[in-house]
């Protein structure tokens, strides 16, 4: 293909763009998101989703992987001088990337608790790569609470004042790389 330059600024002769399979290797290919400013509980000793942190890419390649990052900030209801925790898992689809068998009886899983204070929680990022194959993927993050009630973007007590008190942000991010 011959590209001509004309004397205006003008570039003529170039018939098509880049497409994702003339990508070279490592180039990002797509990126997707999702942000969750609003707080979010549950009191499920078992893995749920949590709400509005889960996203759809659709592959254009198979043999592409997947980077996954997550930043999440958890905190649970429950005062006291026990430790309180919760679990996040990252999954693809209904597939617990940290692994599908169980433990024992543990709960594949990051855990953030708050030592026994519920005006504190604990943040977890990750970043990893899966490699899902062709076809539309969902990724999300899923919580559960040890006991009491397991919360996301805020702290345990919820306290209205500038000591205790904090509102937080929660995401997970996706992009297909280039094989």
């Amino acid at each position: 293909m011959a590209i001509t330059i004309n004397g205006n600024g003008t570039v003529s002769g170039i018939t098509a763009g880049l497409t994702a399979s003339s990508m070279p290797a490592g180039s990002i290919i797509q990126v997707k998101g999702a942000f969750l400013k609003e707080p979010f509980d549950t009191t499920s000793t078992t893995l749920t989703d949590i709400t509005g942190l889960s996203v759809d890419i659709t592959m254009t390649s198979a043999s592409n992987q997947v980077v996954v990052m997550f930043s999440v900030d958890a905190s649970n209801g429950g005062a006291g001088s026990s430790h309180k925790t919760n679990r996040i898992a990252v999954l693809r689809g209904t597939t617990n990337l940290l692994g599908t068998s169980p433990v024992s009886n543990r709960i594949r899983g990051w855990q953030l608790g708050n030592f026994g204070d519920e005006n504190v929680g604990e943040s977890a990022s990750c970043q990893f790569i899966d490699t899902p194959g062709t076809g539309t993927h969902t990724y999300k993050l899923q919580m559960a609470a040890q006991s009491n009630t397991g919360y996301i973007n805020r702290s345990g007590s919820d306290a209205d004042n500038t000591t205790y008190g904090y509102r937080s942000g929660s995401s997970i991010v996706v992009m297909e790389v280039a094989v």
